[in-house]
């Protein structure tokens, strides 16, 4: 039975990523590829990232699938819901799968596609495929981990399956099914320099209210150090990138898995420039130490916020203080830091946005991202506020990050807190540079300026 595996990111409908472009390959559907391959099945990949719909619409012409498997996140839901269709107009059945269809899986299922995934999808499309083609998608109440439709229309969610225990035993993605050259050439043409992606561990154990763990879950499953390593000499050998990029939740989750790995590069001659993600409680002096040895140039930490009451809030079990201590550290040893940032989390106010301000300019991170929080269903955070979610448009023309909260500040006042964070860090930062710059400063000063008024003037709105 052939499946088609596509995702639904479009690089150029997304005019934010066209100027950043910092592109990586859907490493989901590639590992999803492999596992089946390796099994015997007959797999196409359609990677839609450098892609365009119509080209999209000419593969399914073209290739007939039997089959159209979709990763859909919640950026890519609403265009996810329109590749259903046309998968659907050529005949094909159409699974969907990924962190966003599971908590909405009727709705997935009345828009047309015959099965969502639930979790991991290596072992249950393992077993879904041949059922399909076997009794169709009716009679599939036996196969764990899905949400289908019986024969009377009611949706059926059968039992959700256990989590693949030996990660270490599937195969490596399977980048040869798409022009992972693109990616590279986008990089090296932007940035200067080419990155690829590679994730050694499934599964996040900590409890973050925001953060959903829909698809890996709350465990932590990790591949060998041999193995990651064996990955990475060939990813060298192939496509020669200058710098690697672990997309893992917390990197350094395993000091002990981290010092194997460690030796395994050194004994193998290795050392790649890297970034990774981490939190600053699994960090200490020697596994910083370990990074900058192995090649780290730059680890990310999620901040989130500079009071530690907020912090509290969404359970990170991180301290302020203990973010500044790590990022310091870091920065010793050669490493950039950049703090991930969130406004709006239930309960803030103004005097929290203060604190964050403060903290960001002690701290004194390389650089910062900032977002809004917004409830993504399934979370412990959507259950803690769901009866003041404003749901203002119909759920096939919006996602979460259009809905709002009742009580909290508007939109509007948060881009005004952004614009005031972002410039009052960056004027404090060139008023306190070893060559004061004054100009930058000047700018700085202005646009805070700016954002702070624009808070003052939007504080007593809410959303109602």
């Amino acid at each position: 039975m052939s499946l088609l595996l596509s995702h639904g990111y479009f690089l150029k409908d997304d005019p934010k990523e066209l100027r950043i472009m910092r592109p990586y390959p859907p490493l989901g559907i590639l590992y999803i590829s492999a596992y089946l391959k390796s099994k015997g099945f007959e797999i196409q990949v359609f990677d839609s990232t450098f892609q365009t719909r119509q080209a999209f619409r000419d593969r399914l012409s073209e290739a007939q699938p039997q089959v159209v498997g979709l990763y859909c996140n919640l950026m890519t839901k609403l265009i996810v819901l329109e590749m259903i269709q046309e998968a659907k107009a050529v005949g094909a059945t159409v699974i969907v799968g990924g962190p966003e269809p599971p908590h909405y899986a009727e709705e997935f299922l009345h828009h047309g596609a015959d099965v969502v995934v639930i979790g991991e999808g290596e072992q249950t499309l393992e077993v879904l495929l041949p059922a399909l083609r076997e009794q169709g998608v009716k009679n599939l109440g036996d196969i764990e981990g899905i949400a289908y439709k019986n024969n009377q229309g009611d949706m059926v969610r059968t039992p959700d399956r256990p989590y693949i225990k030996e990660v270490h035993a599937l195969p490596a993605p399977d980048r040869s099914a798409i022009d992972i050259r693109q990616y590279l050439d986008a990089w090296k043409t932007h940035h200067g320099s080419s990155s690829i992606s590679i994730i050694t561990a499934r599964g996040c154990p900590y409890k973050c209210t925001w953060c959903s763990h829909t698809v890996f879950g709350e465990s932590h499953r990790r591949r060998t150090p041999e193995l990651i390593v064996d990955e990475i000499e060939q990813l060298i050998e192939t496509y020669h990138p200058d710098t690697l990029w672990f997309a893992d939740d917390v990197f350094t989750i395993s000091h002990r898995w981290l010092y194997r790995f460690a030796e395994e590069m050194k004994a193998r001659g290795l050392h790649v420039p890297f970034e990774c993600i981490s939190r600053a409680d699994r960090l200490n002096e020697k596994v910083i130490r370990t990074l900058a040895e192995l090649g780290c140039i730059r680890i990310w930490l999620g901040s989130e916020s500079g009071s530690q009451r907020i912090l509290d809030a969404m359970r990170r079990d991180v301290t302020v203080e203990c973010i500044r201590e790590m990022t310091a550290l870091a920065q010793q040893y050669g490493i950039q830091v950049g703090l991930f940032v969130m406004l709006g989390y239930d309960g803030e106010e103004v005097s929290d946005i203060e604190e964050t301000v403060a903290h960001l300019k002690r701290t004194a991170p390389d650089t910062f991202l900032t977002t809004v929080s917004y409830p993504i269903k399934g979370t412990p955070y959507y259950r803690e506020i769901e009866s003041h979610i404003i749901d203002r448009l119909p759920w096939d023309t919006r996602t979460e990050r259009d809905l709002s909260i009742g009580g909290r500040h508007s939109y509007r006042f948060y881009r005004y807190a952004n614009r005031w964070m972002v410039h009052d860090v960056a004027f404090h930062k060139a008023w306190h540079a070893p060559q004061r710059d004054y100009t930058k400063a000047a700018k700085a000063f202005v646009n805070a300026r700016i954002g702070r008024w624009g808070m003052r003037l939007t504080s007593r709105k809410r959303e109602r």
